[in-house]
């Protein structure tokens, strides 16, 4: 047991201990060892989730990450296997070269596989094709009550299989993943960026772009008021059709220290989002660019969390149903714009009706809007209350992987399956989300 693990947000403050596992025959002797705590342990990959659901309740964590060796690879199906504690960046890096992408990838490529599957993580292509667990192939789950991993797909132990995926890393250990990758003639991406001035201009822009392109997504200005309200930059993309199959492998900065308080404040977040907002002209244009600032651009600074300060941050992300987005979508960005607690990452994209094979996955279809707040006291009581009203009339959710307030009441509304997952959560696994949404 060594140092001490906390969430992406570091909030909330609960630091964890580590006890990393190098090998799969080491998995079954240190998850019997941490059951022993009444309270369990819980499996960390990279920790790459927002909130308390990558927090155990123990405080104890059984760390994956080492878990990182490809296991077999057929490149003529595009078909992976690989232990779970595998990042996409180090698929991305075998797999570009040999002419395949990842199918489903969120905005950060240092998520590890065990990790995007058990919070069946969604990208820019939701409306094309679905969550991450769409194309997850089986995997193995070593679980504390059984002696042998579990092989767990749609056909065999199909119950664990859907209540895995989206699962929070409940339901046993994930050690290995296999995968059905994507095609791609060329590693750049074919993209266009359009400046729009409303949001009833973004919906307009989702409805013409999403039926041509496998990627939208779009950045809004939360700060703006009155007739700019609802401003921001929409931009879609497409795997360009020939070209060389390159790693991105730019060299990045690094955030070095957690200052003190927040670099994030109202005048700093005004001074970026007026800038960002007119750094891009009207009118629509075209570019051609490597696949990593497209998908991960955040990814560029290194430790960027940092930027937040010691208290940290939280992530609010939201899904509407389609025929309440845009008035829903509306009054959230009112209420942020009044608060005056503006976020400079402010993603919205449309989700569409692939289904996923996961009992309590995230996307629906409709909008969905992720926002970072620095952590203050009064987000609780102010503005996220506001926000968790308007998602609740609306028929809306929250993301558990991105969440560190939602109350146990809307989460148990949200996601009605979750007593099918209580059931077959491992009795030693147990995290602070879970034991706060479903036992307090």
């Amino acid at each position: 047991m060594n140092g001490e693990l906390c969430s992406w947000g570091r909030y909330p403050y609960a630091p964890q201990h580590r006890h990393p596992c190098s090998w799969r025959d080491e998995l079954q002797p240190l998850l019997d060892r941490l059951s022993r705590d009444p309270q369990g342990t819980l499996p960390y990959g990279n920790g790459r989730s927002y909130g308390d659901s990558c927090l155990a309740a123990s405080g104890q964590l059984l760390q994956t990450r080492q878990l990182d060796r490809l296991l077999s690879a057929d490149w003529d199906r595009g078909v992976i296997q690989a232990e779970a504690g595998v990042t996409l960046a180090e698929l991305l890096a075998i797999a570009i070269p040999r002419g395949w992408f990842l199918p489903v990838t969120p905005g950060t490529k240092f998520v590890t596989l065990g990790g995007a599957l058990a919070n069946d993580v969604h990208g820019k292509n939701h409306h094309v094709r679905g969550t991450f667990g769409c194309h997850v192939q089986r995997f193995a789950l070593q679980r504390s009550d059984r002696t042998e991993p579990l092989l767990c797909s749609r056909e065999e132990n199909a119950e664990l299989f859907q209540a895995s995926i989206g699962g929070l890393g409940l339901t046993g250990v994930i050690t290995w993943v296999e995968l059905q990758l994507m095609p791609i003639a060329s590693s750049r991406i074919d993209s266009i960026n359009v400046r729009f001035d409303s949001l009833a201009e973004f919906f307009s822009l989702s409805e013409e772009f999403d039926k041509t392109h496998e990627y939208t997504v779009a950045w809004i200005d939360c700060l703006a008021k009155g007739t700019s309200a609802g401003r921001g930059l929409f931009s879609v993309g497409n795997h360009a059709r020939d070209g060389q199959l390159l790693v991105d492998d730019r060299r990045r900065l690094s955030v070095p220290l957690t200052p003190p308080i927040t670099l994030m404040n109202k005048l700093s977040l005004n001074l970026f989002n007026n800038a960002y907002f007119h750094l891009h002209k009207p009118g629509r244009h075209a570019s051609q660019g490597s696949y990593d600032p497209f998908f991960y651009p955040l990814d560029s600074i290194l430790h960027w969390n940092r930027i937040y300060g010691r208290k940290g941050f939280q992530q609010y992300q939201c899904v509407i149903p389609d025929a309440a987005a845009e008035t829903a979508m509306a009054e959230i960005l009112a209420s942020i714009s009044a608060s005056g607690s503006g976020s400079f990452l402010a993603v919205m994209k449309r989700c569409g009706d692939v289904p996923s094979p996961g009992l309590m996955s995230f996307p629906m279809p409709g909008v969905s809007l992720a926002l970072d707040f620095p952590q203050q006291q009064r987000l609780q009581s102010g503005l996220f209350r506001r926000l968790d009203q308007i998602v609740r009339g609306a028929g809306g959710r929250l993301y558990p992987a991105k969440d560190a307030h939602m109350s146990g009441d809307d989460f148990r509304a949200f996601y009605p399956a979750w007593q099918q997952v209580d059931a077959l959560r491992d009795p030693s696994l147990l995290s602070l989300f879970w034991k706060r949404v479903t036992q307090a």
